[in-house]
């Protein structure tokens, strides 16, 4: 019995499928026009967990993540770069894929682009003018202008995001729009005279607003009502509030049974993002971090929290991986040799309770600490739990390199393997001779240059510091 928390509820709600064993889940995509960033990266980690998890457990899961490739930030960009939309789309589309298939997110199922669903974002803009939901406002010249949705035609408008109108209405500070009826109402279509990125509709020829954009590739993929819609905190306004009043609206019927969404990366306790210049872009990062310590820094704080990025909390991630590696050197076994264990029950508990990474996390190091007390006296049972911790790592996107690859492997490590492996040859011989101080000045010169030495039953293995 797996519980995710409701955002609409704001309680946790046991996930019931429409169809059995059948789970559909839209998240919200990439607006690709700039390198992605670290706050993008956890909340596609978390998601790609989610499934990951879910599939695990014998769930067939449909996957839609879409791309935006229409917006005004694309058209900005594509601008000050003098090159066309769809030659920055395409080739941010691109980074963007090489950086997510670094980390491990498995691509989804589905990905639709925005400006391949113009007509399902038009039909539903007529929908919602059919019922007096939305309307063509009127530009200061007295000519037809954007459509608009109605809020106040939406009786359940800010119960995802807690915001009553009435509140926001009383406290807005909003420049007079003369076009709309309501300050708050917002675009569905609008209307430009630039070709670019611009289609024919029945309001005039224009492109679309973004919150439409989501509801009609939801739409086209699940129908009018779908289990699960997952996102950042910072679309849960406007953007998802949005999306659910138009989508609702124009159908009458529910349209997600559980909304799920990630706290923000924060740096200095202040949201990562592009706006306020403070973001890292994940190939950059990955310059310094393996990719799976990336991704287990990213699941080492319940997803619905803030999580704080510091070179010092990378750092502990690395340290994590490599403490569960480290027990895993040595033992040659494979994920589907897994026996399950008490280890994997109390996994599958915490992960059930709103996929609780962070317990999740600690019950792999737990059973990393357990192989490391049975690995020498009992080797076959190690390989056993071995297996199982590696089946563990997966579903949580790590522990797909061999131990020794990993541990022996560092992207800031300026000695080749070749002169480690001298180095520690001539170590050797020097212990052979018993030319200590020989011996520990090759070790020291080893760990300066952050290669720690292991010596053991079975000779001397190293690994990165």
């Amino acid at each position: 019995m797996i519980k995710i928390h409701n955002s609409l509820t704001k309680q946790k709600e046991i996930l019931e499928p429409l169809e059995p064993n059948h789970v559909r889940i839209y998240v919200c995509g990439v607006t690709v026009y700039d390198y992605c960033h670290v706050g993008h990266a956890r909340c596609y980690v978390v998601f790609d967990t989610v499934v990951r998890y879910l599939r695990s457990h014998g769930y067939n899961v449909e996957y839609v993540r879409n791309i935006t490739d229409v917006n005004d930030s694309i058209i900005k960009r594509a601008a000050e770069n003098g090159e066309t939309e769809e030659s920055l789309v395409e080739r941010f589309t691109n980074y963007m894929y090489e950086d997510f298939d670094a980390l491990n997110i498995l691509r989804p199922d589905f990905e639709p682009k925005a400006t391949e669903s113009i007509q399902g974002m038009q039909d539903i803009i007529q929908s919602l003018i059919d019922k007096d939901m939305a309307y063509q406002g009127i530009d200061e010249k007295g000519s037809p202008g954007d459509v608009f949705f109605a809020v106040d035609k939406f009786e359940g408008y800010g119960e995802l995001s807690g915001r009553r109108l009435e509140d926001l209405q009383a406290g807005a500070r909003i420049e007079v729009n003369q076009t709309k009826r309501n300050p708050f109402d917002f675009a569905l279509w609008k209307l430009s005279d630039d070709d670019s990125l611009a289609w024919d509709s029945p309001w005039g020829k224009g492109r679309p607003g973004w919150h439409i954009e989501c509801s009609a590739m939801a739409k086209q993929h699940f129908g009018d009502h779908f289990d699960l819609h997952g996102g950042g905190m910072d679309l849960k306004f406007p953007h998802h509030e949005n999306e659910r009043a138009q989508s609702c609206g124009a159908t009458g019927n529910d349209f997600v049974n559980i909304w799920m969404h990630n706290g923000f990366v924060n740096i200095d306790n202040e949201k990562m993002s592009k706006s306020l210049d403070n973001f890292f872009t994940i190939r950059e990062v990955l310059k310094h971090y393996h990719a799976e310590e990336i991704r287990l820094f990213l699941l080492s704080s319940h997803y619905r929290g803030p999580i704080n990025y510091s070179d010092k909390e990378l750092d502990n991630a690395k340290a994590g991986l490599q403490r569960i590696y480290t027990a895993l050197r040595g033992l040659k076994c494979k994920a589907e040799a897994a026996i399950g264990t008490e280890f994997e029950h109390e996994f599958n508990t915490v992960m059930n309770d709103d996929i609780n990474t962070p317990k999740a996390l600690a019950v792999l190091f737990e059973l990393a600490r357990h192989i490391n007390t049975i690995k020498e006296k009992h080797p076959e049972r190690a390989k056993k739990k071995a297996a199982l911790l590696i089946k563990l790592g997966q579903t949580l996107g790590i522990l797909y390199d061999e131990a020794e690859i990993y541990l022996q492997s560092d992207v800031d490590l300026e000695l080749g393997n070749d002169h480690i492996e001298a180095l520690i040859a001539a170590r050797l011989q020097a212990r052979s001779d018993k030319n200590w101080a020989e011996s520990d000045r090759i070790r020291d010169e080893l760990l300066e240059n952050g290669v720690v030495l292991e010596d053991g039953p079975g000779g001397t293995t190293w690994r990165c510091k």
